[in-house]
């Protein structure tokens, strides 16, 4: 397309956009591809910059009481004097009204290219923030989206704009081109415009944008500046292409497609019998008045919807005032910017209310404030009348005719929109032949196209085909009964019919594993009840208790993810995710996307704000969490990828869970051998300080941490594999009468038996008495002090317990409690333990050597010696291949993961091929200066002078 927005992003008007409610407006949307508009469109180029009222401001001059910043230009308004504009609180210098290019949140659903819903998290407190709608700061609980960085109050929900990122193709004005995603305000208080180099953020109003998807930032007046195409700015090689994302969804909603974690709580507005009484004052947010007041509080609906389930804002209006006052106000607090006088005000029906018993009152209209008899709020007439009530209704006043916009459903196209004039007569057909012609569409046959009702919700956009012969003046009637904002967010699409091939591919978890995989089939259609004319297995994967299933039918599809969630097999609860599809032929050849797993119960819950930042500085469909479903279904949608990486976000065991699991589908992956680097947010962190990747995350900035992975070294790494096997120790003396069955471990980074397997078990049986106590490194460490001290006197011998073999040769073992493994030259948070001299009887020790070093310890005293530096383990040996001969239970430890071991034999050797892995670079990465502004390079004209 020429000059289409990112889809879902916000057009911002800068020149070319209509006056709202204009009879014909159909703005241009570039220079290029312009088509001729026939009768009914009005031919529109190139336009001076639109006046404040033409974005949908109401600005009036107001006296300051107190410091106040412009929010246009960000800076301190001097004087006593502003323009506040009464809709969304935009407050501005005199001499900035000229230069507004940000519209009113009245009409910014309008502007809208691709409307795109919303994934509003759990509430949360988030300071220095504002809110996006009514531009007030979030000083109480607030929702934040969790793919961008949209901020809104809970009852600013239903006015936001579904403007959220566009990351997959879903059948819906699908491209290839992606265009600059702005999102305005909320940007770091030093953060500087890309294009005048001056300080474009504030933490004090809203102000500046930033493109959600390169990080360019810049002011409002700024950033036409730019070509409008983005390249993805720094991290354009690791991030998932949205035109390489498919993902046709219509049954479900984007927290599904993202697998973000619902939110139980009742939504915001949802279930509330009022206005949200610890929000901070604005439109909707009153505070009650006392009676002796001159003013009034009044509840105000906009349809039958909202009296169905008594959703209301709050007006304060003097007592006095007119109707017509009382009405633009009621119309302003939903964010409406229609002319009054097609609209009244009715007093809530007796049906509807539930604790007043007046009579309805009579209806008053904006155009009619004068007429004698007619009574409502504010009427001024001093003879007695009833009681004026709390309660009233927005109503609009029947239209015989109406301008209608009409949007086309497809990208190469030289108008946004073309308006035409509805009728009574006027039909979902006759609009479609209208407006062809309008759209240089003339040529081909009406039959093959259809009218599209869109419902821009925030937080679900729903597509309804309307029928040939559907009336369009009733349907609109209907739409405004129910709900005038409804109504504002409703749009008309002209679509060509073409049939969208359903195909849902679902992940379906927590099988019985090691089954054939043709039992996989009957297992779940005698669980769930599947259907085999639309559901078939697509992929398998009997070692981790998983199948993909494909659907061709999305009711199937829906039914078949809620019930499963609700669904257990032999005890064991299942998992349900919807997955995209990766169009690899269509990835850039310099294209390495990141596979990002997090952790979100690591690092002392860290890993949530993590989840967070990587889905708004990446495409949030190549971030998992492993907590839903583990490592494989990230493995299985990147698995035709011919090249990408791997960052797990986690402590030494989630890496080696993310390891094992691509052990296992590794001969299902096009790129077999993926670099796996690491965020350490456990408590020991071995692995990640041998890699530099540090002693453990204590809050770097996410973007510096991606730049830091796409800058690291590929280094490999020794796995190990560990045979437990219990059956050939039945005959001794300590042997339990129930054997354990043979079972396979793998190893990165050491094995412990004896004391410290014993030290980590009684940490675990701790954490797992007590969970929540456990959520910080430093407490962590402090219980396994505690628990040291508790074994400081504790001695059982431990040499006289096993027996060791290296390469099938026997090892004399010393006087010693803890037997040690190690594959990694860090050990219990940084330890050397192997230490450093020098001995010719053993190879310096390297990760990639194909050897183990065994090494034994006294005692806990002997482990905090080496924990303090001052001493080293005792060196045993150094192999390829160990058995180790249990005489008795004995507590045994793999990578930080603890459990008592029956007696008999270990065996340790090398598991297959290397792991490569990413290292670090020492080379410090060029600063961010806290966001990604080194995208800038790209797409920055020539500045005209010196950087200031």
């Amino acid at each position: 397309m020429a000059a289409a927005a990112e889809s879902g992003a916000r057009t911002w008007p800068g020149g070319g956009s209509p006056r709202p409610g204009s009879p014909a407006s159909s703005p241009v949307l570039g220079g290029r591809g312009r088509v001729r508009l026939g009768p009914g469109a009005e031919r529109t180029g190139a336009r001076p910059p639109v006046p404040a009222t033409a974005l949908g401001h109401s600005f009036r001059k107001v006296t300051l009481t107190k410091p106040t910043f412009c929010h246009l230009c960000s800076d301190f308004i001097w004087g006593l004097a502003g323009f506040l504009c009464d809709v969304c609180n935009f407050m501005s210098h005199e001499k900035c009204l000229k230069h507004m290019k940000t519209p009113c949140a009245c009409v910014a659903p309008s502007l809208v290219r691709v409307p795109v819903a919303h994934c509003f998290g759990p509430r949360g407190l988030y300071k220095r923030r504002f809110c996006a709608v009514c531009r007030k700061g979030l000083e109480a609980s607030a929702l934040r989206c969790e793919v961008c960085e949209l901020h809104v109050h809970p009852d600013c929900v239903p006015f936001a704009c579904s403007d959220c990122r566009h990351c997959h193709q879903d059948g819906h004005q699908d491209h290839d081109t992606y265009h600059h995603h702005w999102r305005e305000g909320n940007l770091p208080s030093g953060a500087r415009c890309d294009i005048c180099r001056k300080t474009c953020g504030s933490s004090e109003v809203l102000a500046g944008l930033r493109c959600e998807w390169c990080g360019l930032q810049a002011h409002s007046v700024c950033y036409s500046a730019l070509t409008p195409e983005c390249t993805f700015g720094r991290l354009r090689s690791m991030i998932l292409p949205p035109a390489c994302v498919r993902l046709v969804s219509r049954n479900f909603s984007k927290m599904h497609c993202f697998r973000i974690t619902e939110n139980p709580t009742p939504e915001p507005g949802e279930g509330d019998d009022s206005m949200d009484g610890s929000a901070a004052a604005g439109p909707g947010r009153e505070a009650l008045v006392s009676p002796e007041s001159s003013k009034q509080t009044l509840r105000i609906y906009d349809g039958c919807d909202a009296m169905q389930r008594n959703h209301f804002r709050l007006i304060t209006v003097p007592r006095l005032a007119k109707n017509e006052e009382v009405l633009e106000v009621a119309l302003r607090v939903y964010y409406i910017s229609e002319d009054p006088c097609d609209f009244e005000l009715q007093a809530l029906p007796p049906s509807a209310r539930s604790d007043e018993n007046g009579a309805q009152g009579k209806a008053r209209t904006g155009g009619a404030a004068g007429d004698e008899g007619s009574r409502g709020p504010g009427s001024r007439d001093p003879a007695p009348r009833d009681p004026v009530p709390e309660a009233w209704v927005i109503r609009a006043l029947p239209r015989t005719q109406e301008v209608l916009r009409i949007y086309p459903a497809w990208l190469k196209v030289g108008v946004a929109y073309v308006s035409i004039c509805v009728t009574p007569q006027s039909t979902a057909r006759t609009v479609v032949l209208e407006v062809l012609p309008l759209l240089g569409r003339q040529a081909e046959s009406p039959e093959s196209f259809q009218l599209v009702e869109v419902l821009m919700g925030s937080r679900q956009v729903q597509r309804t085909v309307l029928a040939d012969e559907e009336l369009l003046l009733d349907r609109l009637w209907d739409i405004r009964q129910a709900s005038l904002r409804q109504m504002s967010q409703t749009r008309f699409y002209v679509a060509e019919s073409q049939a969208v091939v359903p195909h849902v591919s679902l992940f379906i978890g927590g099988l019985p594993p090691g089954l054939a995989s043709q039992e996989y089939g009957p297992l779940l259609q005698e669980a769930v009840g599947t259907k085999a004319d639309v559901v078939t297995v697509s992929h398998v994967y009997p070692s981790q208790g998983a199948v993909v299933l494909a659907v061709t039918c999305f009711a199937e599809a829906e039914r078949l993810y809620m019930l499963v969630k609700d669904t257990a097999v032999q005890g064991r609860p299942l998992t349900a995710l919807v997955l995209p599809e990766v169009l690899h032929t269509k990835l850039p050849r310099d294209c390495c996307p990141l596979l990002v797993f997090v952790n979100p119960k690591s690092g002392g819950l860290k890993g949530r704000d993590l989840l967070c930042s990587f889905r708004k500085l990446l495409n949030p469909h190549q971030v998992f969490e492993l907590t839903s479903g583990g490592p494989l279904p990230g493995f299985h949608v990147f698995s035709r990828a011919p090249c990408f990486r791997v960052l797990v976000c986690g402590g030494d065991g989630t890496v080696g869970w993310v390891l094992g699991a691509l052990e296992e589908i590794r001969h299902h992956l096009a790129c077999p051998e993926p670099s796996v680097a690491i965020l350490p947010l456990g408590t020991g962190n071995d692995l990640g300080r041998v890699l530099r990747w540090g002693a453990g995350y204590s809050g770097e900035d996410p973007f510096s941490v991606l730049v830091s992975v796409d800058e690291a070294d590929a280094v490999l790494m020794d796995r190990w594999t560990i045979l437990l096997d219990a059956q050939e120790a039945c005959g001794a003396e300590n042997s339990v009468a129930d054997v354990e069955p043979p079972k396979i471990v793998q190893m990165n980074n050491y094995c412990g038996i004896g004391i410290d397997a014993e030290l980590s078990l009684d940490f675990h049986q701790a954490r797992e008495e007590e969970p929540g106590k456990f959520t910080s490194r430093f407490h962590n460490k402090g219980v396994y002090v505690r628990v040291g001290l508790q074994k400081i006197s504790h001695s059982r011998s431990l040499h006289r317990e096993i027996r060791l073999q290296v390469e099938q040769q026997e090892v004399k073992l010393p006087s010693i409690e803890g037997l040690i493994f190690i594959n990694i030259p860090s050990w219990g948070s940084g330890a050397d333990l192997w230490g450093s001299e020098s001995d010719a009887r053993f190879e310096k020790p390297r990760i990639d050597d194909g050897l183990l070093e065994v090494v034994g310890v006294t005692g806990v005293v002997h482990m905090g010696q080496v924990q303090g530096g001052l001493r080293s383990g005792i060196r045993i040996a150094q192999g390829s291949y160990f058995r180790v001969t249990l005489l008795r239970a004995t507590p045994v430890q793999v990578d930080g993961e603890p459990w008592v071991q029956a007696p008999g034999h270990m065996i340790i050797s090398a598991a297959g091929p290397k792991v490569h892995m990413l290292k670090k670079s020492k080379q410090k990465p060029r600063k961010a200066g806290g966001s990604p502004k080194e995208a800038r390079v790209d797409t920055l004209p020539a500045p005209d002078g010196d950087a200031k």
